[in-house]
């Protein structure tokens, strides 16, 4: 079995790669097989099943083009084609509702319900966000995501596995007080969403998460600190809905392409929302947010103003 992380970075030089990452080393696509793979991640995920076996060849015979710390890492995919966001986490819908004064739908427990964010104001590990201009209620959102890996549609939710690349971490970062003023017009999150989302370190393999499979669900480990102190705590076997479903519920009609994200929603206990103020301020520039999930790694960003 392949074990595989696949990266998008800026190497020593100032030039834009992807590559592998394997324990704390860079393997750089450009440098190995003699330049037959792709170099940009969404061009490789249109042929993976093709260029695996070469990388399969490098991490065996070749030594690594360079040590992690020598590189500056950005999201695995810059411009994927699309983001859709789920709400698949019961525990965040209920707390999420109840510190928002909201009546839970009775349609959550009917379908798997998303919006589309921003795919083109991403950001990778160790990024700075920019805090809103107009935004006094910043929110962290700790997710799991998956990443589509070939095109498709119709899925059904027992089809979905053979169309998932593999996972990451996605921080879905709110503007809270912009949010709840727009939403009351009902055409969901949109400006409180729209500044910024960061995914990474990595996209892990699906095969890399076997030994932590639950059926359709994977016992997975996440947590959320702020400033080094740990807020939320969570796992992703809890969640209501699998991504088999939320693939089968986002390809119905329409289709899926290689490097489209879809996102879990926040598990429980995973943002401030839910939380309250008791438990934590809204964040401020200054303040570092690591969030960990287990098998995947650690998403770390820092808001300035």
């Amino acid at each position: 079995m392949i074990l595989l992380r696949y990266i998008t970075f800026i190497d020593p030089d100032g030039n834009t790669s992807i590559g592998l990452l394997k324990n704390n080393h860079v393997y750089d696509f450009r440098s190995i097989n003699n330049e037959q793979l792709p170099t940009t991640m969404l061009d490789f995920m249109k042929n993976h099943e093709q260029f695996t076996p070469l990388i399969a060849d490098t991490l065996t015979s070749q030594s690594p083009t360079y040590e992690q710390n020598e590189v500056t890492l950005l999201p695995p995919i810059p411009t994927p084609p699309s983001i859709r966001d789920f709400m698949a986490f019961e525990e965040h819908i209920v707390n999420a509702t109840k510190q928002s004064g909201i009546t839970l739908a009775d349609e959550w427990y009917e379908i798997p319900a998303f919006y589309f964010t921003n795919h083109l104001a991403l950001s990778g590990h160790k990024q700075t966000i920019v805090r809103p201009r107009d935004c006094k209620a910043l929110d962290y959102e700790l997710e799991i995501a998956c990443v589509i890996g070939k095109e498709g549609i119709n899925i059904t939710a027992d089809e979905a596995e053979d169309y998932i690349f593999g996972y990451t971490i996605l921080n879905d970062w709110s503007a809270r007080d912009l949010q709840m003023k727009e939403m009351k017009v009902g055409l969901g999150p949109a400006k409180g969403k729209d500044f910024a989302t960061s995914i990474g370190p990595a996209i892990v393999s699906k095969d890399e998460l076997d030994s932590f499979r639950i059926g359709d669900k994977y016992d997975l480990s996440m947590k959320a600190t702020v400033n080094g102190k740990e807020l939320s705590k969570g796992n992703f076997k809890d969640i209501h809905y699998s991504f088999g479903q939320m693939i089968e519920r986002a390809s119905s009609g329409v289709r899926l392409y290689p490097g489209d994200i879809i996102g879990s929603g926040t598990v429980g206990t995973g943002c401030l929302l839910e939380l309250g103020r008791d438990v934590h301020r809204w964040l401020e520039p200054g303040d570092v947010i690591e969030l960990e999930i287990e098998g995947i790694g650690k998403l770390l960003n820092t808001i300035v103003e």
